[in-house]
């Protein structure tokens, strides 16, 4: 068939944007088909876009005769535009349609396509992930990656209210972030370097200067956990501030999260309805528990865990149970967490850093970060890390490094919890785990 050009046509309404009250009014509308029924004297169109649905009714003895012939060639996911008149009816659930005067048909699709996008004949994650660009068009997907779009706008906006400013470190460095194995390593002009696993150590090198930080990004870890809730490549929100301790990034971070979800909770209502989502707001403050009574905790259902180990995901889903939302774990063993971690004063066997968890799974982790020098010397050694591998971040400690803490949120995570998806990959455009580097 003939392919029509876009020529001088624009859009005037997304297909939400027509209502009852927009009869008699004369649209321009863009998108997809998504389903066709033919009744004989009778066609229905359902063309879809960005926003939704909407019903191009074409009675066959009442438009143009070229409307009729174009609207023959149709199939699904063909890539079209309807001129034509919005009429208020009593046959379609939103109350409107449209009566078209010209269709133009811009791209065709194949006969067949690999899975379906209506939900109608639900298909594996590796199927649709097979087919991601396709996946992506259907409903739910689109009101899950709105939800994540929407939440980061108002974690952009909050963190702004409070005086943060927005920063971009470098994802290709020299050394470990964190040390350990989990790292990409890539040839940098005939130099081994690695791809970042997070933006700390430059964070906290910005807040000498900027003070109040935060920095939203990929970052990769190359871990061998192939679970619904790790990535290779994942995007973080990470937040560094000056003059600061644990506590005081704690606050700031639940009052992010309470914000955050009680916004989408209020204003995405249509999205939370197509994913069949009732969202609850937590209240403040949260829960905070310190690692020793997780272990008691655990220890009354029957799980042992030594004082000092890391606590296992079994373990977590057994907590979750009994924390159905949102708590901290705090006071953790100083050796189990990163180098840059505080230690206690008076207790240095414990340290300043906490977990925020949703459930059974860990969707912060932050602290409170040594800032003298020696002491991180000493944390590195202790960690069997060289520091003459950290000599630049080492040498900014000279320059007068104030206090300060920090937090990185996990933003796939937290979008699972925004929409009640399972499974990470539900929630990431184009997924990258051990196993998938395509498509």
């Amino acid at each position: 068939m003939n392919l029509d050009s876009l020529d001088n046509w624009t859009r005037t309404h997304y297909s939400a944007n027509i209502t009852e009250d927009s009869d008699g009014a004369e649209v321009t509308i863009f998108g997809w088909v998504q389903e066709i029924r033919d009744l004989g004297g009778l066609r229905f169109i359902i063309l879809q876009d960005r926003e939704g649905t909407i019903q191009v009714t074409i009675p066959k003895k009442r438009v143009p005769p070229e409307v009729v012939s174009k609207s023959d060639l149709l199939q699904k996911r063909y890539t079209i535009a309807v001129k034509g008149t919005a009429r208020k009816t009593n046959m379609t659930p939103r109350g409107v349609e449209v009566l078209p005067k010209e269709i133009k048909v811009f791209n065709i699709a194949a006969e067949q396509l690999p899975i379906d996008i209506t939900g109608k004949t639900p298909a594996n994650i590796e199927v649709r992930l097979d087919s991601r660009a396709l996946d992506l068009c259907a409903e739910q997907n689109i009101a899950a990656f709105k939800i994540q779009h929407y939440a980061l706008n108002l974690i952009r906006d909050f963190l702004f209210e409070k005086g943060f400013l927005e920063v971009h470190t470098p994802r290709i460095i020299a050394s470990a972030t964190e040390g350990g194995s989990e790292l990409f390593a890539v040839d940098y002009f005939g130099e081994k370097a690695f791809l970042a696993q997070s933006p700390q150590l430059y964070k906290e090198q910005l807040v000498m200067s900027l003070e109040k930080v935060f920095e939203v990004g990929p970052f990769f870890r190359a871990e061998e956990s192939h679970t619904r809730r790790h990535l290779s490549e994942f995007v973080s929100i990470d937040i560094e501030e000056a003059f600061a301790n644990a506590e005081n990034v704690m606050d700031l971070l639940e009052q992010v999260i309470h914000h955050t979800v009680k916004h989408v909770h209020d204003d995405c209502q249509k999205e939370l309805a197509i994913l069949k989502f009732k969202l609850p707001i937590p209240n403040l403050p949260f829960r905070r528990l310190t690692y020793d009574e997780i272990l008691d905790d655990l220890k009354r259902k029957d799980i042992k865990i030594s004082w000092g180990e890391d606590i296992p995901t079994e373990a977590f889903r057994t907590l979750g149970k009994s924390h159905p939302y949102f708590y901290f774990i705090t006071d953790w063993p100083t050796h189990s967490k990163a180098f840059y971690i505080k230690p206690r004063e008076g207790k240095p066997v414990l340290c300043e850093g906490f977990d925020l968890m949703w459930r059974w799974i860990e969707l912060v982790s932050g602290g409170t970060r040594i800032s003298e020098k020696r002491l991180l010397m000493e944390r590195l050694k202790e960690k069997g890390l060289n520091p003459e591998t950290f000599k630049h971040h080492l040498q900014a400690f000279d320059y007068g490094m104030p206090p300060h803490a920090g937090w990185a949120i996990g933003l796939e995570r937290l979008t699972m919890i925004l929409t009640g998806k399972k499974n990470i990959r539900e929630v990431t455009l184009y997924p990258r785990d051990r196993t998938r580097l395509t498509p």
